[in-house]
């Protein structure tokens, strides 16, 4: 570390105690070599543009500096975006839909990895405004998304599970990659989550072979089970357009689902209804865990895994994360959160940036950041900060430079 350097005046970003700030440099003194890693900040730039704005506003403030970009994500919305920024090949499928109708969606493929979104197919971005559909909306697309990645040759998919529209278990996925959920008539049960509790049979035979010849990793930043207070229907569903009475309905379809697919798998299904992940998007994680054989992880672990942040660390200095806002939740599984862990392991600095500051220096230091800038500290009215969040960035950025760069 060379000389000390203090906060400019009116800088109100939020330190750990301990030292003064001071700049990092480089071996033999030269400039030190920046890797950011960031997530997007949701509603206004996408990871890749965080960085972007990032590096121009380090840039400007030290000419020639080094700036190695790694867009993060935690297997919420942005995990392809992230995938395709560290040298995926974008793959696009038309699916169904949440609502039944076509859609877009992309996955990420290299080699036989797959990074699989499943907000791509059947996420909240795809109902029209003000249209919700909290017991009818099927994960299906998705389950073709899948079905597209395999027969594209991927041999690992990571499926990235978060913004999802839906709470039908991953029934619609599995169906789509060939299990059969039949009412007491023998025909099968219209999507959503809501008439699963119609459920009679459940027939996994039919499922896509290559699947047991296929590692599935499911990756989430939230840990809930199935059902019960913490379950998708109780916390989830609401989120979705679901009143107090469908969370009910909710919640008594996926509990019975759990039982016909317990006779149907075998007793482990009980078991990973209340295993962690399995409440993820509406349960198509416990779907994903009893049908795909998939694994649960957390999702910025794998993601960290699969982008190369190892070798990334390597070529760096000091490294820059972030994301829209730095809360309680970013400690629990975010990406932030586990950037700054697996930084730190290497002894390297960690910075973050953010829209919105709502932890204390304490919390900050025990996750691993050093420090943190948010743009509110530029611009306190929320709605500007969001709709001029890329000059703001830039702007924080010089600031940071001037504290740890110079």
């Amino acid at each position: 570390m060379t000389a000390s350097v203090g906060r400019p005046a009116g800088t109100d970003a939020r330190a750990v105690p301990g030292p003064e700030d001071a700049a990092v440099s480089g071996a033999e003194g030269a400039l030190p070599r920046v890797l950011i890693a960031a997530d997007k900040f949701k509603g206004s730039l996408t990871a890749v543009q965080v960085a972007d704005h990032i590096a121009a506003g380090l840039r400007r403030a030290v000419p020639g500096l080094t700036v190695e970009s790694l867009p993060v994500a935690d297997g919420g919305d942005g995990t392809v975006e992230a995938a395709l920024a560290a040298g995926f090949e974008r793959r696009q499928k038309h699916v169904t839909g949440p609502l039944g109708a076509p859609v877009d969606a992309a996955y990420a493929l290299r080699g036989e990895t797959a990074v699989v979104e499943m907000a791509e197919a059947s996420g909240l971005r795809h109902l029209p405004e003000g249209v919700w559909a909290p017991l009818t909306a099927t994960t299906y697309g998705t389950g073709e998304l899948l079905r597209a990645a395999l027969d594209a040759g991927a041999r690992r998919i990571v499926l990235g599970v978060g913004g999802s529209a839906t709470t039908d278990g991953g029934a619609g996925m599995l169906a789509a990659l060939g299990a059969r959920f039949l009412a007491a008539d023998g025909q099968p049960l219209t999507p959503g989550g809501g008439p699963l509790a119609g459920l009679v049979t459940a027939d996994f035979s039919g499922l896509d072979p290559r699947l047991a010849q296929t590692v599935v990793t499911l990756a989430s930043d939230v840990d809930n089970p199935l059902t019960g207070p913490t379950g998708a229907a109780a916390v989830y569903a609401p989120q979705k357009g679901a009143d107090e009475g469908d969370v009910a309905e909710l919640e008594t379809a996926l509990a019975h689902y759990a039982w016909i697919l317990e006779r149907a798998a075998g007793p482990q299904a009980a078991a990973y209804a209340r295993a962690p992940g399995a409440g993820a998007a509406g349960g198509l994680g416990y779907g994903a865990l009893v049908g795909l054989g998939a694994r649960f992880r957390p999702g910025i672990e794998v993601m960290l895994e699969v982008l190369g942040f190892a070798a990334a660390l390597d070529r760096a200095d000091l490294v820059i994360t972030g994301e829209g806002s730095l809360d309680e939740q970013t400690l629990h599984g975010k990406a932030p959160a586990g950037v700054a862990t697996a930084a730190r392991a290497r002894g390297l600095e960690v910075i973050a940036v953010c829209g919105r500051l709502a932890l204390p220096p304490e919390s900050l230091g025990r996750a691993g950041i050093r420090r943190a800038y948010a743009l509110t500290d530029l611009e306190p009215d929320p709605a500007r900060c969001m709709t001029e969040a890329a000059p703001l960035l830039e702007r924080t950025a010089q600031r940071l430079a001037g504290d740890f760069l110079t």
